[in-house]
């Protein structure tokens, strides 16, 4: 009995999956947890368990991870795909198993979801933090990887309708890439859009459980292939006069990744933006 639930263990956490954990530059405490919450064995459990999605139910494919640095702070800046944060769970698990050299993300995560009881640690352990300004700075002053959404609620609730349409770009984390001087990896994700359709919002629903939208969808995500074009690096320096000089260099991220987006639809035939 042993023997098989050992067999089961190596099967769901492979050596290598678990030796990218334990190698990546991440600092934790003597228990395995990290200021923020992070801890190494949750990570582990949740790694096992988007393999599977990674691998074989989405079939990711991933180009420009050579773009990705092995150490040192860098944002990764994506567009929000689908309903349910799907598409941070497969763009974490693409810098952990990263060929070139794997990452420990860090995720920028809207305060309604890291403070859900329960729900909320389990994301704080396996690497979310509530994405506030002075959280980023200081996990990017640790060397950090970030994975930031900033179209947020906006990019997860435009409807299926609206599928790869950008929506509004927070400046945030622009203001922040050029006060501590980080590098921004541009992301276009592509897949998740068709695998959690969203085709209406139940409003009356939402309003009763205290949320954005409620979602009306199909039980269950489409096994759709799911694509990640990383793009290389972009820097950005001040000083920043004013707002309109923000979203300025916001904007020209924004294009960046509209097309990766356009780029990945063309290798996979899924048609443009």
């Amino acid at each position: 009995m042993k023997m098989l639930s050992d067999k089961l263990k190596n099967w769901l956490l492979p050596s290598e999956l678990k030796a990218a954990i334990d190698n990546a530059p991440k600092p934790v405490g003597s228990f395995d947890y990290d200021r923020w919450g992070y801890h190494r064995e949750t990570a582990y459990k949740a790694a096992a368990s988007v393999r599977f999605l990674y691998d074989h139910y989405f079939k990711v494919k991933a180009h420009g991870q050579e773009h990705i640095p092995a150490q040192g702070r860098v944002l990764i800046v994506a567009n929000h795909s689908g309903y349910l944060p799907l598409d941070g769970a497969l763009l974490g698990y693409s810098l952990l198993t990263n060929p070139y050299a794997p990452r420990v993300p860090r995720a920028m995560m809207e305060r309604l979801f890291t403070d859900v009881p329960y729900v909320g640690n389990l994301l704080n352990q396996i690497g979310a933090v509530t994405g506030e300004r002075q959280n980023c700075i200081d996990m990017l002053n640790q060397e950090e990887a970030i994975l930031v959404f900033p179209e947020g609620i906006r990019g997860t609730s435009k409807g299926f309708a609206r599928r790869y349409q950008l929506q509004r770009f927070g400046n945030g984390f622009m203001d922040i890439a050029i006060e501590t001087n980080t590098p921004i990896i541009p992301v276009g994700i592509v897949g998740c859009e068709e695998a959690l359709p969203m085709f209406g919002n139940a409003k009356g629903l939402a309003k009763k459980f205290g949320v954005p939208y409620f979602p009306i969808t199909l039980p269950l995500p489409l096994p759709v292939q799911v694509s990640l074009n990383f793009g290389e690096p972009m820097y950005f320096n001040g000083p920043i006069h004013c707002e309109d000089d923000l979203e300025a260099k916001v904007n020209i991220v924004k294009a960046k990744i509209r097309q990766l987006i356009a780029d990945a639809q063309h290798k996979h035939g899924t048609g443009s933006v």
